[in-house]
Parts: C-alpha cells; structure tokens; sequence
C-alpha cells in the first residue's frame, strides 16, 4: 500500500468546519508517517473528477473531510475499488460515521483511527446501496421525511436537529398519505398507503433520527421502514420517537428486510444519504461489500 494519502474536503461543510478539519486530520495522519494530498475541486463534479483520478492513480485512501454529502460524492469515487474510504465528520448531520462509530466532530481522532486503522489493517468491508450509477451508505428516504429533507436543506437560517424539527411542522400543514407501488425483492407488486418508506443500510438520518433503527451495515439487506397511513395527530405522536427507534414498535410501523425494493409513486422525490436523488420510480439494491471503511469491525449502528 503506498503512503500517500488523500484528502477529500469540503471547505464549506457545517458552517465552515470542513477547512478548519482538514489541518488536524492531516496532521494526525502526517504523524503516523504517511503523505497527505489534498483534493478539492471548483464544484461537485470537478471534487468527484478529482477524486476519482486519486483512487486512479493508486492513493492508499480517500478520506473525505465533510458532511454526509461529501461522504456521498466520496462513496462515488470509492465504490466497487479496493481504495478504502476513511471518513472525518464535521458537516451537520453525519448519519454516516455515525453508523460507522467513528468520531464526530474531532477531526484530529478522525485523522488518528484512519492511520491506525491503515497502519493495522483495520480495513472494514461494508454493503451500499445502489440506484442506477449512485451509490448510498445510510438511508434512501422517500414520503414525508424527504419532503421535510427538501425544506430542511432550505432553511439555511437554522441547522441541526433543530432544523429538522422545524421541518416536520412545517410539512404536517400539506400532510398527506401517500399512494405508493411496491416490490420487495422479486415478490408481487403492492399498492399501499403510507406516510414515508425508508430504505436503509445504514440507521439514522437527518442528524440522528433513527428511522431504520436495527440496519447493519453488512448483512446484505436493506431494512426497510413503512410508516402506514396515520393521521396528522398520530404522526405528531409517532415521529418525535424515530430519535431512540421506539417509533418500530407501533401498529402503523412495519419493517421488511430485503435485497432489493421498487418505489413508484407521483410527485415523491427520493433523497439518499441527505442528497436529492430523482423522481420515483426507483429500484434500489443493496450491494455487498461495496465498499472498504477505515472503520471499528463491530457491526451496526450506534
């Protein structure tokens, strides 16, 4: 493996964190004898152009010093390679290294786990999920919480879990079920009801939420989460508690465990790991060991 190392960022991510990171997970990476280069780019296809030709061009990793989105750009890069992906989480949500149990928010051991993990082999494989040419880590949200995804990613004022929270009482104002169309695995095609249906590889999203709550991250399937048809009152009830995972234990909840699900349903955009995905219709399927993490070996979330 060579020694150098390469460093994903984005300057911008959680208010600016992401350029005050990189100098820390540099440095802790520098320490343990390795050489750092670092890869920006002028917008998101110039980064992932950029990316792509390290991982090309045999860097011994890609770390990406962001949010989730940069985790996403990265995973796009990284993907169906050998290059493992090391990860410094200083964005706002951070669904990603949090499913991981890596550090959030301390760039330095960020820095410190990749170069040991490097350094002892602790190179983790986990599954993605894919749809098309994108690949996924965390959760494929589609319903009400990528609407209120849509509107949370508006409120530049605000940012957080508090984000999301204002959020969700904004949408409930148009809430309303969904008619959705839906093959899990190579079973029959179901036309349902439902408030939102989450596909998960990894738990959370949205800074926490723990709306896939039991997804390990490599199983090979997907956990996916519907949320039937509640009223207004009962949503209120319901979704305050996906932030501990108690929101699986109630009626209007079901949870399926799958390879592979098709989504079809008008005017729902999806979202997968907090970024615009498309428009349904969409098939998703999760991908074994698609990608190497410099990560703990311990399975799930946390």
């Amino acid at each position: 493996m060579t020694s150098e190392i390469t460093l994903f960022v984005n300057p911008t991510a959680g208010r600016g964190r992401g350029a005050h990171a990189a100098q820390p997970a540099a440095s802790a990476l520098r320490d343990a004898g390795f050489s750092v280069r670092t890869v920006l780019g002028e917008d998101a296809d110039d980064a992932l152009r950029r990316a792509r030709e390290a991982v090309a061009g045999g860097t011994g990793a890609l770390i990406a010093v962001g949010g989730d989105g940069m985790m996403s750009l990265a995973l796009q890069a990284v993907a169906g390679t050998m290059t493992p992906l090391g990860v410094v989480a200083v964005g706002t949500g951070n669904d990603f290294a949090r499913a991981l149990g890596l550090p959030i928010r301390d760039p330095a051991a960020a820095g410190r786990l990749a170069a040991e993990a490097l350094k002892g082999g602790g190179v983790r494989e986990i599954d993605l999920g894919r749809v098309g040419e994108r690949w996924f880590g965390s959760v494929l949200a589609s319903g009400f919480d990528s609407r209120v995804n849509d509107r949370g990613n508006r409120m530049r004022w605000v940012g957080g879990r508090f984000k999301y929270d204002l959020a969700i009482l904004a949408e409930l104002a148009a809430f309303k079920p969904i008619p959705y169309r839906v093959r899990l695995d190579d079973g029959p095609v179901r036309e349902t009801e439902a408030t939102l249906i989450a596909v998960g590889n990894g738990s959370t999203y949205g800074g926490g939420m723990r709306i896939c709550a039991d997804a390990v991250m490599d199983d090979g399937l997907f956990d996916v989460t519907v949320v039937g048809d509640c009223s207004r009152a009962t949503l209120l009830k319901v979704f305050p508690r996906v932030y501990k995972g108690t929101h699986l234990s109630h009626p209007k909840v079901t949870v399926h465990r799958v390879s592979s699900i098709e989504l079809v349903a008008a005017g729902v955009t999806a979202y997968a790991d907090g970024e615009p995905l498309g428009a349904l219709p969409l098939t998703a399927r999760c991908v074994p060991g698609a990608v190497r993490v410099l990560a703990p070996g311990s399975s799930g979330g946390i």
